[in-house]
């Protein structure tokens, strides 16, 4: 009995270590603050440890982590505790490092897209991280998001819309359609 915990424990170790950078990445968008994006991630992670068990046999386990961050970022976000992308001051905000193969890491100005992401309502965010950022499908979007594929067209049209009227934004956007 005591080899099977050891098991989930050491797949749950592995999954985890396997996933952290993009759950912060994730995290760290939607929350726009290092701090409250590792709270966001380890509270994520308590609770999928205790279901890990049901969770680590499902078809894509990283796709149920990302619903239940979601849910956790939206019902914090419902208690209307304010977010900020940035501090006011920066001198102790610890930068995101991109990956190499992140594109938007490719913009001039990260920290103007930064900072007009956190303008952006809640959904609207959601939408275009996991979109775009994650760069899942609309159905993987709205499995996360806990919404239909319709919200997600609609919120995500409306965020990129807002990031373009933004000047500083207008060649770091994608001007086309999504695939």
């Amino acid at each position: 009995m005591g080899d099977g915990k050891q098991t989930r424990d050491e797949e749950f170790q592995s999954f985890v270590v396997g996933r952290w950078p993009r759950l912060m990445r994730t995290a760290f968008l939607l929350t726009g603050e290092q701090h409250a994006a590792e709270d966001l991630v380890q509270s994520t992670l308590e609770q999928v440890y205790v279901a890990w068990r049901r969770v680590g046999g499902a078809d894509d386990p990283e796709a149920y982590v990302r619903r239940v961050m979601i849910n956790a970022h939206a019902r914090k976000h419902r208690r209307r505790l304010r977010e900020f992308l940035a501090p006011r001051d920066d001198s102790g905000l610890v930068r995101e490092v991109a990956d190499t193969g992140d594109r938007i890491a490719q913009a001039d100005d990260r920290g103007a897209l930064l900072k007009a992401l956190a303008q952006l309502p809640v959904r609207q965010r959601e939408a275009v991280v996991l979109r775009y950022w994650e760069d899942l499908t609309e159905t993987q979007t709205a499995e996360a998001m806990g919404c239909s594929v319709g919200t997600v067209k609609s919120n995500a049209a409306k965020g990129i819309a807002k990031l373009r009227a933004i000047p500083a934004l207008a060649d770091t956007v994608t001007h086309g359609g999504r695939k």
